[in-house]
C-alpha cells in the first residue's frame, strides 16, 4: 500500500503530478473541442435546414464522411494533414513554417470530429421545436436572428442536451487517441509512468478512476443543466413513455 501511494505521490519520485499535468491537458482539449464542435454543429444544423442545395450537399458529405471513418484515422489525417496545409499556406504567403501547439492542434482535430455529430444532434433538436412557436414569432414581425435567440435555441436546448451530454463524454475519451500522435495527455502520461515503473495495474487503474470521476461529474452537471433548460416544460404524466 505504501509503495502504491508512493508511486502516485504528487512530487518525485511519484508520478501523480505527471498524471495531473496530463489530465489538465486532456480537459483543455476536451473543453475546446466540445466548444468548437458546438459552433460548427450549430452552423451546420442551420445550414442543413435552411441552406441552399449546394450548402446542404456539402454539409451532408462532411457529416457522412466524419461519422463513417474511424476516429483514429481522422485524427491521424487531420493532425498531420492540417499542420502540413497550414505550413504550405504560410510558405505560399511568404512566411516561414510555424509549429502549431499540441493543444491547438488537438482542439481543431477533435473539434472537426465533434462538429459532425453536433450538427445532427442540433438539427434534430431544431426540427423538434414546435413550428407553431416559430410561426407566431414570424407573425409578430420578429427577424430570423431574434427568433433563433429567443425561441429556437432556448427551446431546442433541452431537447439537445441528452445527446450533447454523450458527445461531451466522447470528447473526454477521444483525447486519449491523441496519444498516438505523441501528445502528452492523460493516457500518454499514464503509459509513460507505467512503462518506467512497471506498475501497469496501478497506473492504468488510477487513470480509469480519473476518467470515471470525470464521467460521473459530467453526468451530474448535464442532468442539472437539462433540468434548468426544461424548467418551463409541462410536468410529465406518470407512466407516460
Amino acid at each position: 500500500m505504501d509503495s502504491t501511494l508512493g508511486l502516485l505521490a504528487l512530487s518525485p519520485p511519484g508520478w501523480g503530478g505527471t498524471l495531473l499535468i496530463g489530465l489538465w491537458a486532456s480537459i483543455q482539449i476536451a473543453v475546446g473541442a466540445f466548444g468548437l464542435g458546438l459552433l460548427i454543429g450549430l452552423g451546420g444544423a442551420y445550414g442543413k435546414i435552411y441552406g441552399g442545395p449546394v450548402l446542404r450537399d456539402c454539409l451532408g458529405v462532411y457529416t457522412t464522411v466524419v461519422r463513417a471513418l474511424p476516429e483514429l484515422i481522422l485524427i491521424l489525417l487531420l493532425y498531420f494533414g492540417l499542420t502540413d496545409m497550414v505550413n504550405k499556406l504560410m510558405l505560399a504567403l511568404g512566411y516561414g513554417r510555424i509549429q502549431i501547439s499540441g493543444v491547438v492542434a488537438g482542439v481543431l482535430v477533435l473539434g472537426v470530429v465533434q462538429g459532425a455529430y453536433a450538427t445532427e444532434i442540433l438539427r434534430g433538436a431544431i426540427l423538434a421545436v414546435p413550428p407553431g412557436q416559430i410561426e407566431a414569432a414570424r407573425a409578430m414581425g420578429m427577424p430570423a436572428g431574434k427568433i433563433a435567440r429567443r425561441i429556437t435555441i432556448p427551446t431546442m436546448l433541452g431537447l439537445a442536451l441528452p445527446g450533447l451530454s454523450n458527445l461531451w463524454l466522447i470528447a473526454t475519451k477521444d483525447t486519449a487517441l491523441l496519444a498516438i500522435v505523441g501528445f502528452n495527455e492523460l493516457t500518454l502520461a499514464t503509459r509513460q509512468a507505467a512503462g518506467t515503473t512497471k506498475a501497469f495495474f496501478t497506473f492504468f487503474i488510477a487513470a480509469g478512476v480519473i476518467y470515471l470521476a470525470i464521467s460521473l461529474l459530467s453526468t451530474w452537471g448535464f442532468a442539472r443543466l437539462e433540468a434548468w433548460a426544461r424548467r418551463g416544460d409541462p410536468p410529465r404524466v406518470a407512466g407516460a413513455r
